[in-house]
């Protein structure tokens, strides 16, 4: 599977690290594979080597898995893992699981892996970057890789936008999928919706979210058409008596998003009188929630 590599390697030189393209070929040049600028090329058992604890992969197609397998079978393994020592003769996988468990399925033994000596933070950008960069990474697993880098690593859109060779607008469209619901996230990572759809029930509220996506489901609608059945159920919200609703000051909205970006989720004020409110934070996931009690100094 090919990297897009002027993505990942600008995004890689943004964090201090090279691309494993870069580290490649550096280390084949060498007759030896000997150490350079703290990587080294050589061959691990499978045996000692264990997933990596930043995987952002949350479900891998047994389809694709065997599909990679195959190919490995007939071609090899092109393209090493990237590891890092976890002590004991054992190894963390920090960027290629997906080849790795095609290369145990193909039968091979021994895999070819560059070795390095990388710190928690720069083991955590490297895999979600690489994951990121890759084929096959649903949009919610891209969506919450993407809000991991900036609950993480503080950074912001357009930074995120930056180290993954995006445009903002890309970054900005693919975060906002983690606005909706999780029953509605599931329906898009099963591939019962797709990002078309997913867009469309975006502008509703979660329980419509919810009820409309199960049509989507069930009758097989297009995008277009669930297009217009969103524009119908928003048509007919309008037609209702409209509740009394204090439109948001500008100076508000600021806060709301600058809060979002800082916190990296969603973050809402909601007035309940002239002086008291509410400050509403959305998270979409439990290793959300841990980045955020983090980020707002809560120790347990």
């Amino acid at each position: 599977m090919a990297i897009k590599k002027k993505g990942l390697g600008r995004g890689l030189g943004a964090l201090g690290l090279e691309s494993p393209k870069e580290i490649f070929e550096s280390q084949s040049s060498q007759k030896d594979h000997g150490e350079e600028a703290g990587a080294r090329l050589t061959e691990l058992s499978v045996e000692q080597l264990r997933p990596g604890k930043y995987q952002p992969r949350t479900h891998m197609d047994p389809e694709s898995i065997a599909s990679l397998s195959a190919s490995i079978k007939s071609q090899g393994l092109m393209s090493p893992l990237i590891v890092r020592s976890v002590g004991e003769g054992q190894w963390e996988i920090i960027a290629g699981e997906r080849r790795f468990r095609a290369a145990k399925l193909a039968g091979l033994t021994k895999v070819p892996v560059i070795i390095r000596e990388v710190p928690d933070k720069k083991a955590l950008s490297l895999s979600l970057i690489e994951n990121i960069q890759r084929e096959g990474l649903n949009p919610i697993e891209e969506a919450n890789g993407m809000s991991r880098l900036m609950r993480e690593f503080d950074m912001t859109q357009d930074q995120v936008a930056e180290v993954l060779g995006k445009s903002r607008p890309a970054v900005a469209n693919t975060l906002r999928l983690l606005k909706l619901t999780p029953e509605v996230q599931n329906l898009l990572m099963s591939e019962k919706i797709d990002m078309g759809h997913a867009r469309a029930l975006l502008s509703l509220k979660e329980a419509d979210q919810i009820a409309l996506a199960n049509e989507v489901v069930a009758k097989g609608w297009s995008v277009r058409e669930t297009e217009r059945q969103v524009a119908a159920l928003l048509s007919d919200d309008k037609k209702k008596p409209a509740k009394t609703v204090h439109k948001k000051g500008r100076d508000v909205i600021r806060i709301e998003e600058s809060l979002s970006d800082t916190l990296g989720a969603e973050v809402k004020l909601a007035s309940e009188t002239r002086e008291k409110g509410r400050i509403v934070i959305r998270y979409s996931s439990l290793d959300q929630l841990d980045g955020l009690l983090e980020k707002l100094g809560y120790t347990s």
